[in-house]
């Protein structure tokens, strides 16, 4: 029987969308089942912000009527005016181990950019870079973090088979609490403290929504120049905001301000995978009991985002950021955290990160090909 692939139509085949990734990762003791109802409302152009800049189109893979592939196409009109490029992206790719299934998911998608007049596909991104995007390539016998990707290594190969080429490695680095923090980098902060005037404090609880309009001030100018990168409107960040507070940790974000005036921002959360990984998927009365069990036996963090201001780039402050935010996850008990995603050519933060004691322990690729 051949593979078809049809757009999606219903809810029954948004369910067959969402459930495929149980039958892709059957018996794999290291995936993560992602909560369905948050998968669902990422693609909800009513309930996800993203959706004002963006439009996409879903495809479903079928053989014998059953599915064994998906894949969203996406273009976001925020990325190509801020790049001025004409690039689509596939993001939410599943498939069984056929090449067939996968040409044929990654041709419907191409045919729906070019329709649109896109040059260049890009993914995986699903979404957006903004959100869980590229494929493992390294570190399969490890778990992922939250808001971090698990693919199979034959991905890889699919990918490649098709005709991707590489557009950019992506690193994860683990540092361990018990290794500490170097001598020297604690000489180097200090020196960077008495020099800047520089004031860390964590994130104020009851001035939240004064404390996320700085973040985002910050955010969107301190990552303008980084590859990918497209700023975030405020809704989009307004929703990033209210989905981590039911579990951030105040003394895990950080500002570093001079003169009372915010210039640089550090944001690390709880590593909450460890607790999807008893959910199952589902968030129920007897999943929020587990939750809310699981969440003290979380022992490691994410570190999810890390700048300063333009004109403060060269000042050391965010390795003063790094340095306070370790030392209150040794405080609050953390054994471990992860620092990234970084771009592989981001030379400054990853010797900074392995400066620290971090290890690079996982990379990720990102493809892209012209259409």
């Amino acid at each position: 029987m051949s593979v078809k692939i049809d757009n999606l139509k219903n809810k029954e085949d948004m369910k067959q969308f969402l459930k495929l990734p149980w039958k892709i990762y059957k018996d794999n003791p290291y995936w993560i089942p992602p909560l369905l109802s948050e998968v669902k409302n990422t693609l909800d152009t009513k309930k996800n912000p993203f959706w004002e800049h963006a439009k996409r189109e879903i495809f479903l893979a079928k053989k014998n009527d059953e599915v064994v592939g998906r894949i969203v196409a996406t273009i976001d009109d925020n990325h190509n005016n801020f790049h001025q490029e004409k690039t689509g992206f596939f993001g939410f790719f599943e498939c069984v181990n056929d090449f067939e299934v996968a040409r044929l998911l990654w041709d419907k998608s191409k045919n729906w950019l070019k329709i649109n007049k896109m040059n260049i596909m890009r993914g995986p991104a699903s979404p957006s870079l903004n959100d869980e995007c590229a494929f493992l390539l390294e570190g399969f016998d490890k778990s992922p973090t939250i808001m971090m990707p698990y693919t199979p290594p034959y991905y890889l190969e699919l990918a490649e088979k098709y005709g991707f080429k590489k557009a950019k490695d992506l690193y994860a680095l683990l540092k361990k609490t018990e290794d500490g923090i170097p001598e020297r980098i604690e000489k180097i902060v200090e020196r960077i403290k008495k020099k800047t005037k520089v004031r860390i404090r964590h994130f104020d609880m009851k001035n939240y929504k004064r404390d996320i309009q700085f973040l985002k001030d910050i955010y969107n100018s301190a990552w303008e120049k980084n590859w990918g990168f497209v700023p975030m409107t405020d809704k989009e960040i307004d929703l990033a905001a209210k989905k981590f507070k039911q579990f951030a940790e105040p003394e895990l974000n950080l500002f570093a301000e001079i003169d009372n005036k915010p210039i640089g921002v550090s944001v690390t959360i709880p590593d909450i995978n460890q607790v999807l990984k008893k959910l199952n998927g589902k968030l129920g009365l007897i999943g929020i009991l587990k939750f809310l069990y699981y969440k003290k036996k979380i022992d490691g963090t994410r570190s999810l985002i890390g700048g300063v201001k333009k004109e403060y780039r060269n000042t050391g402050i965010i390795a003063v950021l790094y340095y306070e935010t370790t030392m209150n996850a040794v405080r609050l008990g953390y054994k471990w955290g992860e620092l990234g995603w970084n771009l592989e050519d981001n030379d400054l933060i990853n010797s900074f990160d392995m400066a620290i004691g971090g290890k690079i322990y996982k990379k990720y690729r990102i493809y892209e090909m012209e259409i």
